[in-house]
This record gives C-alpha cells, sequence and structure tokens, in this order.
C-alpha cells in the first residue's frame, strides 16, 4: 500500500516522498460521493506520513495548484474541513493512528 502512496504523489505533485509511517484511516458514512455515471460510493482514505526526498512541486490532471505552504498560510486556505482533521493529526504526531 506504501507503493501506491509514493507512486501516486509522484504523479501527482512531481515530489518524490518516503513513506514513515501512518496518521490515520478516515471515513464518514455521512459523506457519500455520487458520480455522473450513477456510481455512488462511501470513501475511506488511509493518510500516510511521509517525508520528501526529491522532485519539485508541480501540477499534474489530478491536481491543478501544487506548493510548499508554510503552516501559519493554512488557515488562510480553502481545505475542506475532513482535509483539515488529517492535516491536525499530521501535526499532532500522535503515538497511534487515528481510526474513524
Amino acid at each position: 500500500m506504501t507503493e501506491t502512496a509514493v507512486r501516486e504523489t509522484k504523479e501527482e505533485t512531481g515530489i518524490a516522498i518516503k513513506v514513515i509511517g501512518l496518521i490515520g484511516i478516515y471515513s464518514n458514512p455521512a459523506h457519500v460521493v455520487e458520480f455522473s455515471d450513477g456510481e455512488v460510493r462511501q470513501e475511506f482514505s488511509i493518510c500516510f506520513r511521509a517525508e520528501p526526498i526529491g522532485g519539485q512541486p508541480r501540477s499534474s490532471d489530478e491536481s491543478r495548484d501544487v506548493r510548499w505552504v508554510s503552516r501559519d498560510e493554512l488557515p488562510s486556505l480553502d481545505i475542506h474541513p475532513s482535509i483539515r482533521l488529517r492535516i491536525q493529526h499530521g501535526f499532532e504526531n500522535r503515538s497511534q493512528p487515528y481510526f474513524t
């Protein structure tokens, strides 16, 4: 699974990473996504802790804006609450992963 995180991060952001831990596994039964083709699913995500080891930030077909930001800049950004929770948990550096 970490191989997927490494590959997708590089493909979508241009940044090469090394996975060093697990922040948590997130899901919300009230958050159901309906796609234009009629597919409906309740998604979940696995959030890993990683270190950048190379590459330069760049956008892709799956990411329209990729850049490094300071922690102080985060409150001014338009970030979905569920993603803010993952970021918060990452900064908390918990001893155990979060599970929804």
